[in-house]
């Protein structure tokens, strides 16, 4: 739900003398410093949760599943005895995924730091989800570029490309089935910054709704103020 308040954080200076019910109001810097605090805070734990093994692979709501012109082979495959060679290449894709988030923090903190006045507001006093639609944004063309050389590498060294080339080839051998193609390298990436994103929302919304979330003077000052502000 869009948050129907928009305040100019130019004007916080101007009135910081007054106060709240909990106390002085944020100054302008205090809210840009809170925001940038919590999106540093929410980006890089995220980052690290999907960046160990099973990060993606243990995760039901992220977890790559094969392409969805694949998933009638595997179907097939499955009743013809080869499940294992079906996990495999599930797993191996989770993998590549989970050594391809490796690489988002400075991403993320780049965009952090290159945040104006007005993109603070926006988020501050936006939707539940306002910061990840900021980082979809400005995050996206380059988390792409640099997670698909990863993926491309990982995904020979995990030995997706093996396993799932070796389902692909056990399909396209069946008479009158629609041949796959065995380019996963797209896929994948894509797979991975979905996931990642939606593991930032996670920590937006916790953040915006959890008091213990709030862990230094700061972001509780700034999100205090917000809360009051929006009624909450």
């Amino acid at each position: 739900m869009l948050l129907l308040v928009f305040i100019s954080l130019s004007s916080f200076d101007t009135i910081s003398s007054k106060k709240t019910a909990a106390g002085p109001l944020p100054t302008t810097t205090e809210m840009v410093t809170g925001l940038k605090q919590a999106l540093e805070q929410g980006t890089t734990k995220s980052a690290d949760q999907l960046s160990v093994v099973d990060g993606f692979f243990k995760n039901a709501a992220i977890k790559i599943l094969l392409p969805p012109d694949a998933q009638k082979a595997e179907k097939t495959l499955r009743r013809l005895g080869m499940n294992k060679l079906c996990d495999d290449a599930i797993r191996s894709l989770n993998r590549a995924a989970e050594d391809a988030a490796k690489q988002a923090k400075p991403i993320f903190i780049s965009a952090i730091k290159q945040m104006t006045i007005q993109d603070a507001t926006n988020i501050l006093l936006g939707g539940n989800d306002a910061a990840t639609q900021y980082f979809k944004r400005t995050t996206t063309a380059q988390l792409s570029l640099q997670f698909k050389p990863v993926i491309h590498t990982s995904l020979g060294n995990v030995g997706a490309t093996r396993y799932y080339g070796a389902l692909v080839s056990q399909y396209n051998r069946i008479p009158l089935v629609r041949k796959l193609n065995p380019d996963l390298d797209d896929y994948v990436t894509q797979k991975a910054i979905d996931g990642l994103f939606y593991q930032i929302a996670l920590e937006e919304i916790n953040i915006r709704q959890s008091l213990s979330a709030r862990t230094t003077p700061v972001l509780q000052k700034v999100f205090g103020f917000v809360d009051q502000k929006l009624g909450k």
